[in-house]
């Protein structure tokens, strides 16, 4: 049976005061929870912080980006080996904003995909289609595109997909669940394509206006095996609920 996969991405939010007094919250509200992977992805300037107050916890850390270059001449970039320095365990690649404000491509993602996983990091890789792209029926072009070029020569192991349809990342409007599984089922199909049997054992979080109030539901579905959690998860009440969703 899989694990289920929970992650708080928090963005550009959170100073180190405000990390530590939410991971002082948090911790005790989920230190019982054996059943799901707890991940929280902090702003880089709160890495550090996070890693150490984490350390021994339930809860794993995730940086938000990464550059796939070892170290060198390249001014605002933070490299893997600073990652795994301060704790982290997982890195997200490929979120639509860092693809929409930074022109990310697909072979881009994949040079940082790969390069995580050469360094030994679990990888949450995003894909999702815009209103548009869903509206002129081309969600499943998108998400065979961004599977295709994102993970192209990737193994499969410690590899989980987040499926996030761009329309709902911070608009309050979410995915039904029936939308959530349909493509959750398509990303299942492109991953056996890539994987074989394999793909039963990758985990697919979807995200997009995730809350306390509509998680049980969502992961009801057979192919959601978890979150990844925008806004909903700044608050550590908000967050613990999520987490416990059953």
């Amino acid at each position: 049976m899989i694990t289920p996969c929970i992650a708080a991405n928090w963005k550009m939010y959170k100073t180190t005061a405000q990390t530590a007094e939410f991971i002082s919250e948090f911790l005790p509200s989920v230190k019982s929870v054996t059943d799901v992977e707890i991940i929280i992805a902090p702003p880089f300037t709160s890495l550090a912080k996070a890693g150490e107050m984490l350390k021994g916890s339930n809860v794993k850390l995730s940086a938000q980006d990464l550059y796939f270059e070892k170290e060198g001449a390249y001014t605002g970039e933070i490299s893997l080996n600073m990652l795994i320095d301060v704790g982290c365990s997982y890195v997200i690649v490929g979120h639509s904003e860092r693809r929409q404000y930074f022109n990310e491509s697909d072979e881009f993602c994949n040079k940082k995909v790969k390069a995580a996983m050469a360094a030994g990091l679990s990888v949450m890789y995003c894909i999702g289609e815009t209103r548009p792209e869903r509206n002129s029926g081309k969600t499943f072009d998108i998400i065979k595109r961004e599977i295709e070029g994102g993970l192209k020569d990737v193994a499969p192991e410690k590899l989980v997909i987040a499926y996030e349809p761009i329309w709902a990342i911070g608009t309050g409007v979410t995915a039904t669940p029936q939308q959530a599984q349909e493509a959750h089922v398509y990303v299942r199909e492109q991953l056996k394509a890539l994987y074989g049997d394999k793909a039963n054992e990758i985990r697919i979080q979807y995200g997009g206006s995730v809350k306390p109030e509509n998680i049980a539901e969502l992961m009801s579905q057979p192919d959601v095996n978890g979150a990844l959690v925008g806004g909903a998860s700044l608050k550590a009440d908000s967050f613990a609920k999520i987490v416990k969703f059953r």
